[in-house]
């Protein structure tokens, strides 16, 4: 279970287990409450379970510098689930914010609502219904994240309160910044219109910091360090290393939402354009172009009814502007400024070289 594979497969029986007791507490609601039940249980089910991976592989990189290796206890992989739960929600609500169709080839989590609503015959607005609908269905996520997660601290010995309260503590800062860096991303649809056009690029760095950056690597790390009851050292260590490759993987993950081969994704080719992200990739291009083709850009991004031709246009004007290339070497940057923070801290060996596995498969990636 100390494996890659194995940890997943760990934190996904541990999501199987939750959501089996939630179903059962959830039987005596009648339909319409295992109608919600049924959504979470889609909105658990696929993923790379990236974060859960991260906080495992921070618990082993603290606990392997100073023990034998061996399998993760029971809370820390609960408290990886707890992290797939919370990303779960994170997804379900960004995908009403973004009004996206689909989520890793299936219906997003409103779609599939508004479809249930149609298909049971119910009255009113089916669309409006969806979107309610996955609005409680991201916040019934968040809850059960709590739960869990408060779940697999108590299932800590007692001499261990120091690092629950400290892994406490950093998860609250996770969801803390995530919504926060949530609000700055659709602030920043509207707010570049006023925002001087060589600050573009710096702002889109910031949602990145802080919508994924920090979320998806930095802290998910930092949390496993605390579980093992890391120093303060390890844990800077690692969040020296978690921000810069969270920063490569947000804007690895910024290239597939533009260039990204829908199959692959499981969404749409061009998605962010359609949806308006102001990414980095956006600021670069706009940075290289003139004034009228920057207003062309403006125009089309953000307009969801853009078509095949529109998309392929506005990627021709990325790559041509040398956006894409300047993307690149920054991924590239990140990566390498992630991979000097390990030299030398006091982390297990083995696990600092799963932690660089698992940066190759973050930023060299096509979904």
């Amino acid at each position: 279970m100390s494996s890659s594979a194995g940890a997943v497969e760990a934190v996904s029986q541990r999501l199987n287990n939750f959501l089996a007791r939630q179903r059962a507490e959830a039987q005596e609601l009648g339909d319409e409450a295992a109608m919600i039940i049924d959504a979470a249980a889609d909105a658990l089910t696929g993923g790379k379970r990236l974060r859960g991976r991260f906080l495992i592989a921070g618990w082993r990189a603290v606990h392997e510098a100073r023990s034998r290796a061996e399998d993760p206890p029971a809370p820390v992989i609960g408290a990886a689930a707890a992290l797939e739960i919370f990303h779960a929600a994170a997804l379900v609500h960004d995908d009403v914010i973004d009004n996206s169709d689909t989520r890793r080839g299936r219906p997003s989590a409103h779609r599939a609502l508004e479809a249930r609503h149609r298909a049971s015959g119910w009255r009113g607005d089916a669309a409006a219904f969806g979107r309610s609908g996955a609005i409680l269905l991201g916040d019934l996520l968040v809850a059960w994240s709590d739960d869990l997660f408060e779940e697999s601290l108590a299932e800590m010995d007692r001499s261990r309160d120091a690092a629950a309260a400290t892994a406490r503590e950093e998860y609250a800062r996770m969801r803390r910044e995530v919504t926060v860096g949530q609000f700055l991303d659709i602030a920043e649809e509207s707010a570049f219109r006023v925002a001087p056009d060589e600050e573009h690029a710096g702002r889109a760095l910031r949602v990145a910091s802080f919508k994924s950056a920090r979320y998806s690597i930095q802290q998910p790390l930092v949390i496993g360090a605390a579980l093992a009851g890391g120093s303060d050292a390890q844990r800077g260590a690692l969040a020296a290393f978690g921000h810069p490759l969270g920063m490569a993987f947000q804007l690895r993950d910024d290239v597939l939402g533009v260039f990204g081969d829908s199959a692959e994704t499981g969404k749409p080719a061009g998605d962010d354009l359609r949806e308006g992200k102001r990414t980095v990739l956006v600021a670069y291009a706009r940075e290289a172009i003139g004034t009228s083709a920057r207003q062309i850009v403006d125009e089309l991004v953000g307009d969801p009814a853009l078509d095949d031709e529109q998309i392929g246009s506005l990627q021709r004007t990325i790559i041509d502007s040398g956006a894409l290339e300047r993307v690149e070497t920054l991924i590239e940057e990140y990566s390498s400024e992630a991979g000097r923070a390990l030299s030398g801290a006091d982390l297990g060996h083995a696990a600092v070289n799963d932690l660089r596995e698992l940066a190759r498969a973050a930023t060299v990636r096509v979904a």
